[in-house]
């Protein structure tokens, strides 16, 4: 039996070493924004072994997987010491999601779990569920970590195991290792669900873009994605919400939406990477679309392009919640690349590579929705006859 053990167990760190080492390579097809890569970059066959199997003979014999992972996704995202960070939602077979670091060197493959899973204090009303993540480097020297925090709603009908409660939960860190709890963020709306901190003070006080909910599932009368300000980050509350981007009707977003990473800031605006989700006969569909807001009014959108930045392909559009894209992570670096991390079908990771000058470009030069099929028309009528109008006629091969 030990023979078969450790047989098995070096097929098993094979498949393991093969994974981890397996090099990404951009897709040939592009849209000019950004390249998507061919390969997730996290899955829940990256997770350690150490954390799946017992690893000892004595007591596992037929290594057998103790502890099953059914999903890696929804990313945090943040460049700390050289290295490429990301954060994910790890969902394991008990529907319970925790937190854990995988770390590159490039951000394109190669991300490695660091060995043990991160550990979230609970305040005095435990957590049932903590997922999604936010990190945000702010300017007060501290990474903060904003994530959803779950608990059954206590005035659900008996025998109703369903109804939940979403708020936003907070911890924060200096070595991303050991992490502070703070008291949940408080807000007037009943739940709240996809909050963001701002990277810098807003005058004097700190900044976070909400989701306000009447329920777990329902926007209701919120209408979209908001702002609010706090005077302080221990025992945050926010006494007023302003709606940014309201969720409107016959677009991508007409359902609901919500902020995804923090912004980045530009010397045109900070530019916003967000989801919208509408309903469809296969159910819902999740895509990305991007805004910007103006440089000191965060509140005002000073550019948005009609549709959608990024849905799901291919196998993408196959998991555990299809039709789904959902990124609450990027990162840009110091030469202009903008890594844009997202989830599939609440599954796995991928990665896709932009520029600030493309997205600059995508999100001030392509045209706003004008909520009809008659203006859409109007949009690419204008293209076309532009594209009429050039004095050196552009050889298209047939």
């Amino acid at each position: 039996m030990k023979n078969f053990f450790y047989q098995r167990l070096e097929q098993l760190e094979n498949d393991y070493s093969t994974l981890v080492s397996l090099k990404n390579e951009a897709l040939n097809e592009s849209n000019g924004i950004y390249e998507r890569y061919r390969y997730p970059v996290l899955t829940a066959a990256h997770t350690p072994l150490s954390w799946r199997y017992d690893l000892n003979p004595e007591t596992n014999p037929g290594l057998l997987e103790r502890f099953g992972i059914n999903s890696v996704l929804n990313a945090g995202a943040i460049k700390w010491n050289g290295k490429y960070i990301l954060m994910p939602r790890v969902e394991s077979n008990d529907r319970k999601s925790f937190f854990a670091i995988a770390e590159s060197e490039n951000g394109i493959d190669g991300f490695k779990f660091w060995d043990e899973p991160v550990i979230i204090p609970e305040t005095n009303e435990p957590d049932t569920n903590i997922y999604d993540i936010r990190l945000v480097s702010h300017e007060d020297g501290w990474v903060y970590g904003l994530f959803c925090t779950e608990r059954h709603d206590p005035a659900a009908p008996d025998g109703d195991q369903t109804s939940a409660i979403a708020q936003c939960g907070i911890v924060r860190t200096k070595d991303l290792k050991k992490w502070e709890r703070l008291p949940d963020l408080k807000t007037r709306s009943a739940q709240q669900r996809n909050v963001v901190l701002h990277p810098e003070f807003v005058h004097g006080r700190y900044g976070f873009y909400t989701r306000p909910q009447d329920s777990f599932i329902e926007p209701g009368k919120g209408g979209g994605i908001g702002f609010g300000l706090s005077d302080s980050m221990i025992g945050a509350e926010i006494n007023e919400e302003k709606i940014v981007d309201p969720k409107i009707y016959h677009t991508i977003n007409e359902m609901k939406n919500g902020w995804g990473p923090a912004p980045i800031k530009t010397k045109y605006g900070w530019l916003h990477l967000a989801h919208g989700v509408r309903n469809t006969a296969a159910g819902l569909r999740y895509t990305l679309y991007m805004f910007m807001t103006d440089l000191n009014d965060l509140t005002h959108i000073i550019y948005k392009p009609a549709g959608y930045f990024m849905a799901p392909e291919g196998e993408e559009r196959i998991g555990d919640v299809s039709n789904v894209v959902f990124s609450n992570g990027w990162i840009a670096d110091n030469d202009g690349t903008v890594l844009i991390y997202y989830a599939s079908s609440d599954t796995r990771m991928h990665v896709a590579v932009s520029s600030i000058d493309k997205l600059l470009d995508y999100v001030m030069h392509t045209g706003e929705d004008g909520l009809r099929s008659a203006t859409t028309v109007e949009r690419l009528m204008h293209l076309i006859e532009n594209n009429k109008s050039l004095t050196q006629p552009l050889i298209i091969k047939r």
